[in-house]
């Protein structure tokens, strides 16, 4: 009984001073607390009208999704700050984990810095491998060429639209994913506004079923090329380009440099803007 409660003291000691040893988890916690009682104001607003067809809901809602997305922004920076300032620590590591989606490329790179003293700790092999899936597609490289068929059974090739003079945006997607479809409504937007301008967008889907494939892209008023393999996750463009999740995508200059990728919601029309203007 003894040896007992010995272990049971030493286990609660261990995790009083990994509580200890992170002077940032109240603070993070308390980010947390609000984002949930924003997620329980908005979930309460949608049983009492599922539509939001009343004005007062419509405008509380925005509200709502714009104080979300505030404290997102504030929680994402501290975490970077957090990261950058413990590089001779263990402390970065749950955060980097939580955030590594978020993080992006870019983030993520800075973050698993193979100098700091967290860099071999297993916990962070996850993220390890998210990077090294963005690596096959990172800012600076070139395309590399892919060939699928189009939803007439043609084969076609990236190459027909990429390295052709025009930015092209690689939008990878499919009918069955949510996001990609809240994501589409912001793509078609901004192809309307630059096409005439240049602009080009090529599909890549996921799907495996065709009619399903072909359903979605005229129901969203997809009117750019589109391509598919009809693999799902086994598609060609996952190994090729380390796609591991979806909605994804590339953006390539007209000589077939990848310059960006993942550009969602206001991000894809940032970056349109300073490539054509208004």
């Amino acid at each position: 009984m003894k040896r007992l409660f010995t272990l049971l003291f030493t286990a609660l000691a261990m995790l009083t001073a990994t509580a200890q040893d992170d002077p940032y988890k109240v603070e993070m916690e308390a980010m947390d607390l609000q984002g949930e009682a924003i997620m329980k104001e908005y979930r309460t607003l949608m049983q009492q009208d599922p539509k939001a067809e009343k004005p007062q809901t419509k405008v509380r809602v925005k509200q709502l999704a714009e104080m979300l997305d505030s404290l997102s922004a504030l929680q994402l920076r501290r975490i970077k700050e957090i990261i950058r300032d413990n590089q001779n620590n263990q402390i970065p590591v749950p955060y980097i984990n939580d955030a590594m989606y978020a993080l992006g490329y870019e983030g993520l790179k800075a973050a698993l810095t193979p100098q700091s003293a967290y860099y071999s700790n297993p916990q962070l092999d996850k993220a390890k491998t998210l990077l090294a899936s963005y690596e096959k597609r990172a800012p600076g490289t070139m395309y590399k060429d892919l060939a699928m068929k189009d939803m007439d059974d043609k084969d076609v090739t990236l190459s027909q639209w990429v390295g052709q003079g025009n930015y092209v945006l690689v939008d990878f997607w499919a009918s069955w994913c949510g996001p990609c479809r809240q994501e589409m409504p912001n793509v078609v937007s901004n192809y309307e506004k630059y096409h005439s301008k240049g602009f080009e967008i090529v599909g890549v889907s996921f799907d495996q079923k065709k009619d399903a494939w072909v359903k979605a892209v005229k129901q969203m008023n997809m009117t750019w090329p589109q391509m598919s393999d009809l693999q799902g996750w086994k598609c060609a463009a996952s190994p090729l380009y380390g796609i591991m999740s979806i909605p994804s995508s590339i953006l390539i200059d007209p000589q077939g440099k990848i310059i960006a990728i993942d550009l969602r919601n206001k991000a894809l029309g940032e970056k349109l803007k300073e490539i054509y203007g208004e």
